[in-house]
């Protein structure tokens, strides 16, 4: 069984660095696999609580080195609740891969657990739109959501801005999931290309 890995954060990182310095990307360090997939880049400061800047993933399955080495991109650069990360930014940067596993189709809304699964929240709107947004299964625990609280955000998130109603919530299909992940900050990062190439990411190459 496949596990997201120190490679491939470190690789998400080689992507974004490239991006900057318009050097090529490093081969991978990982072999090869297929599974749905997200890129998370969170910015630390001062000793602060991580804050998102951007996540982005897919639900379908996708061979995970061209998967990462997209959404590395897309979820730092093309995330439109934030604004793109700028190079200056990347000594404050940690980056979550994850691997999503276990697709399971609950038996209703509150059927799944915080801390444990994700979930893809489906429903058709009193409009008859049709409506969907999903929570990796970390999102819940990190914002101390009860299950309510994190299906009605995303009912919210899905962009429905109406009354959220028992009766409706009972109409909500949701299928809940797992995911493998690692995490790796910046300097850690330094410290992985240092061992394994004998160098260090040079902020003095980066063009901001």
């Amino acid at each position: 069984m496949v596990s997201a890995s120190m490679e491939m954060a470190a690789y998400c990182f080689d992507t974004l660095v490239a991006h900057y310095t318009g050097d090529a990307v490093p081969p991978p360090a990982f072999e090869e696999g297929q599974f749905p997939l997200f890129v998370t880049w969170k910015k630390v400061l001062n000793g602060g609580e991580p804050r998102l800047r951007g996540c982005i993933g897919t639900l379908e399955a996708r061979y995970i080195i061209t998967g990462f080495k997209d959404y590395a991109l897309t979820s730092a650069l093309r995330d439109r609740r934030f604004p793109p990360i700028q190079a200056r930014e990347l000594p404050y940067l940690e980056c979550t891969v994850s691997l999503l596993t276990d697709y399971e189709t609950a038996a209703h809304y509150l059927d799944w657990e915080i801390g444990e699964h994700g979930m893809i929240l489906e429903f058709t709107d009193p409009d008859g739109t049709r409506r969907s947004a999903t929570y990796l299964p970390e999102v819940a625990a990190q914002e101390g959501w009860t299950k309510i609280e994190t299906v009605d955000s995303l009912v919210r998130k899905a962009g429905y801005s109406g009354q959220i109603t028992e009766s409706m919530r009972r109409k909500f299909r949701i299928t809940r999931y797992q995911s493998s992940l690692y995490t790796m900050h910046y300097s850690e990062y330094q410290a992985y290309v240092k061992r394994i190439r004998g160098a260090i990411p040079l902020r003095s190459t980066i063009k901001c």
